[in-house]
């Protein structure tokens, strides 16, 4: 188990020129004083929570979700309302991004017209997209809306997850995902592919800082202030 969890992890940082474009794109984000989009379905909104008001995070991060698809909130009804179209596009019109924000959208099968949808609307609209994907367990999954996340994204961070998602036992996994695993890997390495590129750049990226570390409220406050009105969740609305 822990040897074929490590290989993932492996590979995901062999596919470093994907994370280095995609460190680009937030990097451009955020000197252009945009805020980055997160969305995801399912267990890929734990993802979604990974990305927001997170020590170390970055605060200009706007978290995109719907009610009806996290699982917390009925577990059969969060699967159909997934694989509802419409939902998705209603979720990122409602946002409104602009051209200068960026819009990353995490789903492992990337098949679901949830994802797919909020990655069509923000390219229609000229926003750039990164989609957190998997491209084993998309070229497996079951076609639910015709087409695949990674086909509508700017840039697309591998994370590797097998089909099915799970890897133990070996000779026929069936317990032991590891998609968030590998997806909050993945989002740890990007951000600190971005912290170098913009020490490079001398950019000071706006980062969260712990909350139960002397000066920490103090330091959070300014971004609060910076960021709350164009975040809703920092308001709590």
């Amino acid at each position: 188990m822990r040897q074929r969890v490590r290989a993932l992890l492996d590979g995901i940082d062999a596919r470093e020129a994907e994370l280095g474009r995609a460190a680009r794109l937030v990097l451009d984000c955020v000197r252009r004083d945009g805020i980055v989009l997160t969305a995801g379905a399912g267990h890929s909104l734990s993802m979604v929570c990974e990305t927001f008001y997170r020590a170390g995070g970055l605060a200009a991060v706007r978290p995109l979700w719907d009610q009806e698809v996290l699982p917390l909130s009925g577990a059969a009804r969060s699967s159909a309302a997934e694989r509802e179209p419409g939902r998705g596009r209603a979720v990122l019109a409602a946002a409104d991004p602009a051209p200068t924000d960026l819009v990353v959208v995490f789903s492992t099968s990337g098949r679901n017209p949830y994802p797919v949808e909020i990655a069509q609307e923000a390219s229609a609209r000229g926003v750039p997209v990164m989609a957190v994907t998997s491209a084993a367990a998309s070229a497996a999954a079951a076609d639910r809306s015709g087409t695949r996340l990674a086909e509508h994204a700017t840039v697309v961070l591998d994370t590797g997850v097998p089909a099915g998602d799970v890897v133990w036992p070996a000779e026929r996994p069936r317990t032991a995902a590891v998609s968030t695993v590998l997806a909050a890997y993945l989002w740890a390495s990007l951000l600190a592919e971005v912290a170098e590129l913009a020490r490079k750049h001398d950019v000071e990226l706006p980062l969260w800082t712990s909350a139960n570390v002397p000066g920490g409220d103090e330091r959070n406050a300014e971004l609060m202030a910076r960021y709350a009105d164009r975040v809703p969740q920092l308001r709590g609305d």
